[in-house]
C-alpha cells in the first residue's frame, strides 16, 4: 500500500478511478483536477505540491481536431499545457521532494507509440511524455525514484469523444474500462521498473513495450 498518494486529472475517468482504487487500499490521495482549480499547466500550482509516495500523472485532453488546417491556437496549447506541461512540471517538482522509494506514472498512450491519425496534436504530445520518461529515468533513479509511462489502448472515458468511438467501433476494437487502466497504473507502479513505456490492452496483462535500437553509424 502506498501511504500517500497524488492523482493529476482525479475528477473524473482514470484519474477518479485510481483514486478510488487508492481511498479503498488505505492511502492518503490529493486529488489534483483542473475541476477543482489546479492547473497542471502552472507552475506556481505545483509550488503546492509535497513529497508522496506514488504521484499518478494522469491529467490529459485531446484537441477533438483531425484536421490541422483546422487547429486554432488554443486547441494547440491547451493540449501541450495539460499533457506535455503537466508531465514535466509535476516531475521536476516531485523530483525536489520525493524520497527515495517514491514511485512516478505518468499517463501517455498507445498514441505515444504509434501515429493516431484522427489526432496529430495529441499524439505528439503523447510521444513526448513517452520520450521524456525514458529521458529522465536515469537521474530520477540516482534519487532513489522511479518513472514509467502507461500506454493504454482506447479507454471508456471522457476524452474519447463521438467521433473516435465510431472510429473505434468500426474496426471492432474493444474500449478498456477506466478501472483497468487504474489497476495497471499501480501495478506498473510497483514493478520496480523504471523508464519503460507499459501498453495496457483488453484481455493482456501490462507488458513493456520493446523499443527497437537505431541503427549506428558504419
Amino acid at each position: 500500500m502506498f501511504r500517500s498518494a497524488l492523482v493529476t486529472g482525479g475528477a473524473s475517468g482514470i484519474g477518479a478511478a485510481a483514486v478510488a482504487l487508492l481511498e479503498g487500499e488505505g492511502s492518503d490521495v490529493r486529488s489534483l483536477d483542473i475541476a477543482t482549480g489546479f492547473d497542471v499547466a502552472d507552475t506556481a500550482a505545483w509550488h503546492t505540491v509535497g513529497a508522496v509516495d506514488f504521484a499518478f500523472l494522469n491529467a490529459g485532453v485531446s484537441t477533438g481536431t483531425g484536421d490541422v488546417a483546422e487547429l486554432d491556437d488554443e486547441q494547440y496549447r491547451r493540449a501541450l499545457g495539460a499533457n506535455v506541461d503537466g508531465v514535466v512540471l509535476g516531475t521536476r517538482r516531485l523530483a525536489r521532494v520525493m524520497e527515495p522509494g517514491s514511485a512516478i506514472v505518468a499517463t501517455a498512450s498507445l498514441a505515444g507509440l504509434v501515429p493516431l491519425p484522427l489526432d496529430p496534436v495529441y499524439t505528439l504530445t503523447k510521444h513526448a511524455v513517452v520520450g521524456f520518461v525514458r529521458a529522465v529515468a536515469p537521474q530520477l533513479s540516482e534519487r532513489g525514484i522511479t518513472i514509467n509511462a502507461l500506454c493504454p489502448g482506447f479507454g471508456d472515458t471522457p476524452i474519447v469523444d463521438a467521433e473516435l468511438r465510431a472510429w473505434v467501433a468500426g474496426r471492432s476494437i474493444p474500449l478498456l474500462s477506466a478501472e483497468e487502466v487504474a489497476e495497471a497504473a499501480l501495478a506498473v507502479a510497483r514493478s520496480g521498473e523504471t523508464g519503460q513505456a507499459w501498453v495496457v490492452q483488453p484481455g493482456r496483462e501490462s507488458i513493456v513495450y520493446e523499443f527497437r535500437g537505431v541503427p549506428g553509424p558504419r
